[in-house]
């Protein structure tokens, strides 16, 4: 039996360990990918839920508006948080990879949630405009879109979950630092639900 010559077999040894970490990273990387596009496409269905809200808001404003016209104060904080949000719904994947625009987009957010909140404190007052049906076709529509904003927004936290223990660990982490992957941003409950309402009665 003929043998091969060493330098044929280091070259063999050389070419399979090559390969072998090719191949671990490409399909390391591919991961990444899928794992980024996964947060990407939960942040777009967030951007979505988030949109449906602020197209509802006018119709939800102009309805109130007719029972309860002297109640400008909170038409116009209304009014500026849409303005604020109206800029900042679609914005580009690049705000996962930095917190603090991240937390400037989460309190734009809740800041027209807040409004929202008080706007639907203010019908309290008006038992007439509770009756209104379109008055309570929007309310059902807005209660349906908060409820799919949470549930979007939790979808986006366990994509991001996901993402950021694979892009953590050892070795992915490694090439995840080479290829320019990092760690995504998480929506946190804002300052007001992390303490208790204050129950009157």
């Amino acid at each position: 039996m003929k043998k091969f010559p060493k330098w044929i077999v280091v070259v063999g040894i050389i070419f399979i360990c090559i390969l072998g970490i090719f191949s671990f990273y490409k399909k390391t990387y591919n991961s990444l990918v899928a794992k980024d596009e996964t947060v990407s496409a939960s942040w777009a269905e967030v951007q979505n839920q988030y949109q449906r809200r602020l197209d509802l808001i006018p119709n939800l404003v102009s309805t109130v508006k007719g029972y309860a016209k002297h109640e400008n104060d909170v038409f116009t904080q209304v009014s500026e948080a849409r303005s604020k949000a109206g800029g900042q719904i679609n914005v580009s994947d690049d705000i996962l990879n930095d917190p603090d625009a991240f937390a400037r987009y989460q309190q734009v957010q809740d800041n027209l949630g807040a409004s929202l909140q008080r706007l639907l404190m203010v019908t309290e007052q008006y038992p007439e405009l509770k009756a209104d049906q379109n008055f309570l076709a929007l309310q059902d529509q807005l209660e349906g879109t908060e409820n799919r904003i949470t549930v979007s927004r939790q979808r986006f936290n366990e994509a991001a979950k996901s993402y950021n223990q694979y892009v953590r660990s050892f070795p992915t982490n490694i090439i995840a630092n080479i290829s320019g992957f990092e760690k995504k941003s998480y929506f946190a409950a804002s300052a007001e639900a992390q303490s208790a309402p204050k129950v009157e009665f």
